[in-house]
């Protein structure tokens, strides 16, 4: 790819740190945006040593959504390339009991992703060019018991990211929908996950950067989990219904 900029929002993330290096490795200039961004000043530095590119900083919280145009202008430039890694996976049994924690959950993971990347798709609109990525879950793709709170909620960006592609498709501005699964990050920490299942921030970087190049819709970072996933949202409902999966 030419020399791009690209806004990663989210950017405190262990994935979003390993995107804006995989992109900076690819010569394309770093927007990192989150809350507390100043806390991002070294990583800046080094990504701006190591690669030789520009790195800004940018302060942004998902949940507040009355700000996203006031973000939007404040950018340097519109980026070419917009990433929202931004997600909070919660802990079922708490947003089971608690109303609010259930709010927190679904609000992170759909409706202030979903918000700032209308926001953005709007001006990539204007301008007729640009690449949309959101980062969903496989999760999203049937309610299990076990976390169906989270994964109503990617549930909801996946279907929000296939609509803006379907609109977009025409106006030259592509957007992909990455479903990770299982990820080594903080949030998973305290998780024991399945070796073959689960990918390093890494991988998830590499195949976020090939979906960008390669113009692709919809990216399963391990493709093991496309054949998990269709096998799992065929089961019958009488017969899923009794399971614990």
């Amino acid at each position: 790819m030419n020399k791009e900029t690209v806004l990663l929002m989210g950017a405190r993330s262990d994935i979003a740190l390993a995107l804006a290096h995989r992109f900076a490795k690819g010569g394309n200039d770093i927007q990192l945006a989150a809350r507390n961004s100043n806390g991002l000043i070294e990583d800046k530095l080094d990504i701006e040593l190591r690669y030789g590119v520009n790195v800004t900083l940018h302060e942004f919280d998902v949940l507040d959504t009355t700000v996203n145009e006031l973000f939007i202008n404040s950018l340097p430039m519109i980026p070419d390339v917009a990433v929202c890694v931004i997600g909070h996976m919660g802990e079922q049994k708490e947003s089971e009991r608690d109303v609010q924690i259930a709010a927190l959950v679904m609000r992170s993971n759909y409706e202030g992703p979903a918000a700032i990347l209308a926001a953005l798709a709007n001006r990539f609109e204007e301008r007729g060019s640009g690449t949309l990525v959101g980062i969903s879950s496989v999760a999203g793709e049937r309610g299990r018991a076990t976390n169906y709170v989270y994964g109503s909620a990617k549930a909801g960006l996946t279907a929000f990211l296939s609509g803006l592609r379907n609109r977009l498709s025409k106006k030259s501005v592509h957007v992909i929908t990455v479903l990770p699964g299982f990820v080594y990050t903080k949030m998973t920490e305290n998780m024991e996950l399945p070796v073959k299942l689960t990918a390093q921030p890494s991988e998830v970087a590499n195949s976020v950067f090939r979906a960008v190049q390669k113009k692709r819709n919809i990216v399963y970072v391990k493709p093991i989990w496309q054949l998990i996933m269709i096998i799992i949202r065929n089961i019958p409902e009488t017969i899923f219904k009794r399971t614990n999966i």
